[in-house]
Parts: structure tokens; C-alpha cells; sequence
């Protein structure tokens, strides 16, 4: 096996399994040299310099050990459409990682990911990285099951397993990922370890392979409104955990709502991040029993509600969505809060 600290070691994608029992390549994502990255020197010159000239589209995720503000970033993926890099962030160390953030924060450079909540705040509050431009696929399926009229279920979050696995986008049976899941449950250092086994490096490198194929089949679908909740809701998952002093005031904007959506007469209503503090010790009052209380009040509010729960931050609420359902969720659970006493 190739040893991680050799700058010039890459490996050759091993194929995951098609549920229809073909040939993954017949989703379009054929194998690709995975490079394993320890100096900023090794990644391509377009990524570490954004150019509005060379816009990019990357598959993108995070490995680590208890992955948010407190715990270890042990690896970035980076998929391109003709190599994968795995940034490795224990054998880089800060220098590498922070070389990458002009492109992280970059808006020339899209980051297709699955969930971005704790990979942002490991980024920023590690390395001060504001991830910026994202395309998180968990976001995009919502958005597609509502613009095709199929009700989502409160907390029906969409795992990155299953959309592999769903037929419009891979078809792709990802049994390894549990196996990773049983070593990291006897192993939560399991990241950490060097140099990288040849199952680390195979699922590192499988977390992000199909992202591009997903990213090309969903924007094939998404409208214009979509979009714009695409873009937005994945600006404010990134800011989600990032709490700071100032308001996410030296953060990007949020995206503006374009003109031809406002001139269709039924424009979209802006949407926020809200950040409730919850009594210490009460947030198990908060959410009820089986959290019979907080699936209560999201059935009656259009609008998305996090825990920092163990990772944190503690006793802490998040809300995103259009303003009103925001505020109206705000007020029921101030109602549930003064409950309590």
C-alpha cells in the first residue's frame, strides 16, 4: 500500500455496487485516480485560486473525529470530475487546510455536499473557513419532492445512503458505509489513524465519487424558485451552527431574490436564521417526550428546526425559513418555555 506521506501516492477508485446490477460507470461516474494531498502544492492551481473565468463545480465532504467545533477535521474530499483529492488535514495540518480556503469561501467555486451544517462549523471554528456557495444535495431532494408535489414528513431528512440508492440520481448500494459506521462506533478515532488504510481512503473517496452525477441530475430538475431556496437555504445550513457576536455580519450576503421572480408577482418570501436559547437543563421539556412537543410545533410551522444536541452548541434552538414561519415557531416555543415554569 502507497504510504500517505509520499506526495505523489494516489490510488484507483474501487467501483461501488448498482442495486439494478449493472456496472456503476452506467451512472456516469467512471473511476478516477484518488491522490491523497499532505502540501497545497499537490491540488490543482484552478481550485487554490478561484477565477471567475474558470468557474468550478466540486463534490465536497469532511471526515473527522466528533466532527463539529470541537472535534478533529481529519480529512477534506475534493471531487473533480477527473481525480479525487483527499486533503488531509492530519498530515497537512492547518497550513493545508487554510490554503484551500479562498476556494471554500470562493463564489466561483460551487461545493456539492450532502448535509453541510457540521462540516461549516468545524471549518469555521477550526480554521476560520466561512464555507460559502454550497449545493447541498439533502436541501436539492426536498425542494424536488416539494416541486413534484410529494409531501416530506417532518424530520424526513433524506441520509446520504438513500439517495444513493434512489433510483433518479445513482441506484447505488453503499453497504460499505455501514461497515465504516460499526468501526467508528468501536473506534470514534477511526479518522485519525495514519497512514490511511486502503477502506479509509476507499470511503473518503466514496463520500463524495456519484456528488457530480447527483448535482448535474437535480439542477436538470430544479426551477427557478427552487433554486433560489436551493441557494439560500444552503447559505444559512452553513451559518446554521456558526454562531458569533456580530450577526454573521463578515459573512457573504445572503442571495438576493432575483428580479424574475419578484416580477411573477408571487415572490418568495425571505427567509432566516433564527437562534433561540433555551433554559439550561430544559431543552428535554423543549422537545417533549419522544419529542412529541417539537414535532407539534414543526407540523405547525413551515420552517426547519436543529439542536446542537451533544456536538452542540448547547441549549441552543435553530430555525430556518420564511420569516413569518420562523416567528410564528419562535413564539411557540417562548409558549412552551414559559410552560415550563
Amino acid at each position: 500500500m502507497a504510504s500517505s506521506h509520499n506526495p505523489s501516492s494516489h490510488y484507483t477508485q474501487v467501483p461501488l455496487t448498482s442495486d439494478s446490477g449493472g456496472n456503476p460507470e452506467d451512472h456516469e461516474a467512471p473511476a478516477v485516480p484518488i491522490h491523497i494531498v499532505t502540501s497545497a502544492s499537490q491540488l490543482p492551481a484552478k481550485f487554490l485560486e478561484p477565477s471567475p473565468q474558470d468557474p468550478l463545480v466540486i463534490g465536497f465532504d469532511c471526515e473527522g473525529v466528533d466532527l463539529c467545533r470541537h472535534g478533529t477535521l481529519c480529512i477534506m474530499q475534493l471531487a473533480f470530475p477527473d481525480a479525487i483529492y483527499l486533503v488531509d488535514a492530519i498530515e497537512g495540518g492547518e497550513t493545508l487546510v487554510k490554503a484551500c480556503k479562498p476556494a471554500l469561501e470562493s463564489s466561483y467555486i460551487t461545493k456539492v455536499i450532502h448535509d453541510c451544517k457540521r462540516d461549516s462549523e468545524a471549518l469555521y471554528f477550526q480554521f476560520g473557513i466561512k464555507l460559502h456557495n454550497v449545493m447541498d444535495t439533502q436541501i436539492a431532494f426536498s425542494l424536488i419532492e416539494e416541486q413534484e408535489g410529494r409531501t416530506r414528513l417532518h424530520d424526513d431528512y433524506i441520509s446520504f445512503v438513500s439517495l444513493l440508492a434512489d433510483p433518479r440520481y445513482c441506484g447505488i448500494s453503499y453497504q460499505e458505509k455501514e461497515e465504516v459506521r460499526v468501526l467508528l462506533r468501536q473506534d470514534p478515532k477511526f479518522w485519525i489513524y495514519r497512514p490511511l488504510s486502503e477502506l479509509m481512503v476507499r470511503a473518503a473517496a466514496d463520500d463524495v465519487r456519484f456528488l457530480l452525477c447527483i448535482y448535474h441530475k437535480m439542477m436538470e430538475k430544479l426551477n427557478g424558485r427552487s433554486l433560489w431556496y436551493l441557494s439560500v437555504r444552503g447559505a444559512l445550513y452553513c451559518r446554521c451552527f456558526c454562531i458569533n457576536d456580530n450577526d454573521y455580519a463578515d459573512w457573504t450576503p445572503l442571495p438576493y431574490i432575483p428580479d424574475n421572480l419578484m416580477a411573477e408577482g408571487n415572490a418568495p418570501e425571505e427567509e432566516i436564521l433564527s437562534v433561540l436559547d433555551v433554559p439550561q437543563g430544559k431543552m428535554g421539556c423543549i422537545i417533549g417526550r419522544r419529542g412529541s412537543s417539537i414535532l407539534s410545533i414543526k407540523e405547525s410551522c413551515n420552517a426547519e428546526i436543529f439542536f446542537g444536541g451533544t456536538k452542540g452548541p448547547p441549549d441552543k434552538v435553530f430555525i430556518i425559513g420564511p420569516v413569518k414561519q420562523v416567528r410564528k415557531a419562535e413564539a411557540m416555543l417562548r409558549g412552551r418555555m414559559l410552560e415550563i415554569y
